[in-house]
């Protein structure tokens, strides 16, 4: 998330992270392909949805909200 918010490159990330950038990748790599961010936002979007949130008449959806 720390890449796609602050357009850093992978090489850039801060050492506070704990693991090398080659094992970020890797991970935010899987990851992807194994869904999990297709999965959270799902979670995420049924967790609001139980509480009567969002209010859809005030949402947006662009181009970096829709998956394949």
């Amino acid at each position: 998330m720390f890449v796609a918010t602050t357009g850093c490159t992978w090489r850039q990330l801060p050492p506070g992270f704990g693991a090398s950038w080659q094992t970020v990748h890797r991970r935010f790599t899987d990851w992807s392909r194994a869904r999990v961010w297709a999965k959270l936002y799902r979670v995420i979007l049924d967790e609001l949805g139980s509480r009567g949130e969002p209010d859809w008449s005030r949402c947006v959806i662009d181009s970096a909200s829709v998956y394949p």
